[in-house]
């Protein structure tokens, strides 16, 4: 995203936060494209017969942030961490129900590996590495956001250290630290 894209999602975002609806509209345009590109990478690897659809993930997750009042809006990689939380919450929330409605009758399990963390893929074990991340959020945080927003915000680096007020370098290091743990935690997990 260019530097005068970036500055207009931050002023739109002001005038949100401000109590501007025709900001709100806008900024809805503005990171339409975006949002939609993130959704569709999360559907491509979801499961075959998945009902939830790209778009409708998007909109799900617009109302959703819509809905929070209170946070103040930093930046365009600010909005873009809460809407991979959102997007997340989403999605992770649609795998319980269905593991919910199944009750392990019938149910494949599929090992998470590096190649998940790497390629972004979702499918049967979306349930397990967000149990993952809630476990290490509770030893470190800013490990648990850095995975959060590299694999369901499709930040980059550059702009996790900017969200975080961390540099690049600990951003890297955080990552790795973080995938090791994850899997080892992945790993240790019951089968469902």
């Amino acid at each position: 995203m260019s530097q005068l894209l970036s500055q207009q999602v931050t002023r739109l975002l002001s005038a949100w936060r401000g109590g501007d609806e025709v900001a709100q509209d806008r900024l809805f345009k503005v990171v339409y494209s975006d949002l939609r590109r993130l959704a569709h990478r999360y559907m491509a690897n979801e499961r075959p017969g998945q009902t939830l659809q790209t778009t409708a993930l998007v909109h799900e997750a617009y109302l959703r942030l819509v809905d929070i009042n209170q946070v103040p809006w930093q930046d365009r990689a600010h909005f873009f961490a809460v809407a991979a939380r959102v997007m997340r919450r989403i999605l992770v929330d649609g795998a319980r129900a269905r593991r919910y409605q199944k009750r392990g009758e019938g149910a494949e399990h599929v090992e998470l590996n590096e190649a998940l963390l790497v390629t972004k893929r979702h499918g049967p074990d979306l349930v397990a590495l967000d149990d993952a991340l809630t476990a290490l959020a509770e030893l470190d945080p800013r490990k648990s956001q850095v995975v959060e927003l590299r694999f369901f915000g499709g930040l980059t680096t550059e702009e996790i250290a900017e969200v975080l007020s961390v540099s690049s370098d600990t951003i890297l290091r955080d990552w790795k630290t973080a995938k090791v743990w994850l899997l080892r935690e992945i790993r240790r997990q019951p089968e469902s």
